[in-house]
């Protein structure tokens, strides 16, 4: 997942390049989901640390852009799914629902400078390197968002809706891969 792709104009890529970029370092079977950076590739080795710098590098180079890659891996993704705290809320609606994928989990430094906070009726929930928010009345005047927490945190992200992360799940299962970590 890139940070901050053809959000409101601001850095803007073509997906089909984006696709190409990738297969010219080596994910051949790379896909893109939507036009906001989502993109699922298998790996078949390597470091995570490594490939998201490898990514990140032929960004830069590629497109002159310095932006955050943030990689799960499938397992990783259903254990994202399954560990929502917020879907056994009475009415939840998973249209109002998102998560905040983080670089790096964050220290417990970091999570108490939002300890406490609260704006009912949007609740968020840090767990581990994702921060689960749920907005009942929508995303549209809510502060919890990407923005709040990395400045508050300071930490970098980026946030999908939960019909994009089930979405990316579901093609990354598509993707049969006899070794390695679908990604």
């Amino acid at each position: 997942m890139l940070r901050g792709i053809n959000m409101t104009g601001h850095i803007t890529i073509k997906m089909i390049r984006l696709s190409d970029l990738f297969r010219q370092i080596g994910y051949t079977d790379a896909e893109t989901y939507i036009q906001s950076g989502n993109i699922i590739f298998t790996c078949h080795n390597g470091n995570i640390n490594d490939i998201t710098s490898g990514i990140r590098n032929a960004i830069l180079s590629e497109f002159n852009l310095n932006i955050a890659v943030i990689i799960r891996t499938s397992d990783e993704l259903k254990r994202i799914i399954s560990a929502n705290p917020f879907l056994r809320e009475p009415g939840f609606d998973p249209s109002k629902m998102a998560v905040l994928f983080l670089e790096q989990k964050p220290s417990d430094a970091q999570v108490m400078k939002v300890t406490g906070i609260d704006y009912l009726p949007d609740k968020f929930y840090i767990n581990g390197s994702e921060i689960y928010v749920y907005c009942p009345n929508g995303f549209g005047k809510t502060k919890l968002y990407t923005n709040f927490f990395e400045a508050k945190m300071k930490v970098t992200g980026t946030a999908r809706n939960w019909r994009t992360i089930n979405k990316l799940l579901e093609m990354a299962e598509k993707k049969k891969c006899v070794s390695g970590q679908r990604i």
